[in-house]
């Protein structure tokens, strides 16, 4: 007889039962070792990238494994909300998605009916919090084959069909000023479980490329902020200097990313070269190096 099995947890579940924001950082390096000393660091998730990262089908799912033996949530981006590209992800057992560059309500729509089976949406239901009254373009168009994919842990997880969309947590990028424009369209609709904003992008999107922190970009991040707390939906913020992410944690942010396995190596490895070899003065031993 197979082993009956239950799936993880959701982050989106993990943040309704805990009293404190949840704290993580991006894996961008696609290295399962790296993804396991950061799922063993003591944070709440992870963030594989595939966006910005060179992740494939293979990468993502040994980095997936490397994560499951610690209490860690893994959360997933790929490079674009395709709906073959998202079939893909649910089926190598991705739970918690995140999805880049979400702009309006129609697109996030599309999104709940990626991530969910034929038949999960009724023609004829009620309207959704948007006043989108569901019809047959509603209905789930996720790829059936559960029964060969680590999704269902191959048919080990009891009435999988049934209940998958239970156990995938939609999470949506808001990352422009068209995004923020639309944020409380967005955050209506039914499926979408969280968003996330991207300071980045958004800066770009609004003529201040390369300034994540500038007020401008901030009022814009706490804009999505105040608009998921009222919609009573979870919020996170990529926030990777420290004054930032406190600012959106005392804002109500619910989950925040503080940093990415190749910005510390980076940043680390910059100070081991200004400290034995950039070091300047009569007792210097080595050349000096002072930019890099």
């Amino acid at each position: 007889m197979p082993i009956r099995m239950n799936l993880p947890e959701t982050l989106t579940t993990r943040i309704a039962a805990a009293d404190r924001p949840q704290v993580g950082m991006w894996v961008c390096s696609a290295s399962p070792l790296v993804a396991e000393v950061a799922a063993g660091s003591g944070l709440d998730w992870v963030l594989i990238d595939a966006e910005h990262s060179p992740n494939d089908l293979q990468t993502i799912l040994h980095q997936l494994y490397a994560v499951s033996a610690y209490p860690v949530a893994p959360v997933v981006r790929p490079p674009i909300g395709d709906p073959v590209v998202i079939k893909q992800y649910l089926d190598l057992g991705v739970q918690n998605l995140l999805v880049p560059m979400v702009d309006s309500a129609e697109q996030a729509r599309a999104l709940v009916r990626a991530v969910r089976y034929p038949g999960t949406a009724a023609h004829g239901s009620a309207p959704d919090a948007s006043g989108h009254r569901p019809g047959p373009s509603d209905v789930g168009v996720r790829g059936v084959g559960a029964s060969l994919a680590r999704s269902s842990r191959w048919n080990r997880v009891e009435g999988y069909l049934a209940a998958a969309s239970s156990t995938v947590s939609l999470i949506v990028q808001i990352e422009s000023a068209t995004a923020v424009a639309n944020v409380e369209e967005i955050l209506a609709v039914d499926g979408v479980d969280a968003i996330f904003v991207g300071p980045a992008d958004l800066a770009g999107s609004m003529g201040l490329l390369g300034q994540p922190s500038h007020p401008d970009v901030v009022e814009a991040a706490l804009t999505a902020i105040r608009a998921a707390r009222s919609a009573g939906k979870p919020v996170g913020v990529n926030a990777f200097v420290p004054a930032d992410a406190d600012r959106y944690l005392e804002a109500g942010a619910s989950f925040v990313a503080v940093g990415a396995d190749v910005a510390i190596l980076a940043r680390a490895s910059e100070a081991l070269a200004e400290r034995f070899i950039g070091r300047e003065g009569p007792d210097a031993t080595g050349p000096a190096r002072t930019s890099y």
